[in-house]
C-alpha cells in the first residue's frame, strides 16, 4: 500500500503543473499549514534530477513569501491566534520560540528555516514580536534556502541508491508511522 502511494506521489511529481504545487505548498507551510514542502520537493526531484535547482530554489522563494505572510498573520492577529495555537498543542512551543526570539532573533530564524522544527511557529512569533522585517527575510532566505537545496543536492546525488533503500523499508517505516500516531493520539486524549 505504502509503495503504491510513494510511487502515485513520485509520478505526480513529474506532472507538468508539480512546480506550482510545489510553490503553493511552499507558500502555506511557512504560514498556517502542517505539512512540510519536502515531501513534494523530495519527489519531484527524483522523477527530474536535471531540475533540482530550479526547485530548490521554487521552494525557498515561496516559503520565504509564505514567512512573510505568516509574519503579518502574527503582527495583525496574535491575540486571536494565541488560543487557537493552545487548542492545537503549540501553545507551549509558541512561548519557547518567543524566549529564543529575545535572546537570539536573526539566528533563531535561521536555524528554524534548517531545522525541522515548525518553521510557522518562527514567523508568526517575528511578526508578533515585530522583528525588523528585513532582518527576518534575510534570516528566511538563508535558512530556507539552505534547507532545500540540501534536500535537493541529496536527493539528485544519492535518488536512485535512496530510493531503492527507502522502498525496501516504505511499507514497514509506513505501518509504524500509522500505530506511533495512533498510540500518541490515544495517550493524549486519555491524558
Amino acid at each position: 500500500m505504502w509503495q503504491r502511494l510513494y510511487r502515485w506521489v513520485v509520478a505526480r511529481a513529474a506532472h507538468r503543473h508539480a512546480p506550482r504545487w510545489l510553490a503553493g505548498l511552499s507558500f502555506i507551510e511557512s504560514s498556517f499549514f502542517p505539512i512540510p514542502c519536502d515531501v513534494l520537493l523530495a519527489p519531484m526531484t527524483l522523477a527530474r534530477p536535471e531540475r533540482a535547482w530550479r526547485y530548490a530554489a521554487i521552494a525557498t522563494v515561496f516559503s520565504v513569501l509564505g514567512g512573510a505572510f505568516g509574519y503579518l498573520i502574527g503582527l495583525l492577529f496574535i491575540d486571536q491566534l494565541l488560543p487557537w495555537l493552545a487548542e492545537l498543542g503549540y501553545g507551549q512551543r509558541y512561548q519557547t520560540v518567543k524566549a529564543w526570539f529575545v535572546d537570539y532573533g536573526f539566528w533563531a530564524v535561521l536555524l528554524a528555516g534548517v531545522s525541522p522544527v515548525p518553521y510557522k511557529l518562527f514567523t508568526i512569533a517575528a511578526g508578533a514580536l515585530a522583528m525588523p522585517i528585513g532582518l527576518f527575510l534575510a534570516a528566511s532566505a538563508v535558512g530556507r534556502g539552505l534547507r532545500f537545496f540540501i534536500v535537493a543536492g541529496l536527493v539528485r546525488a544519492f535518488g536512485p541508491v535512496f530510493e531503492q533503500r527507502f522502498l525496501k523499508y516504505l511499507d514497514a517505516i509506513g505501518w509504524t508511522c500509522v500505530v506511533v500516531g495512533i498510540i500518541v493520539y490515544v495517550v493524549y486524549r486519555l491524558s
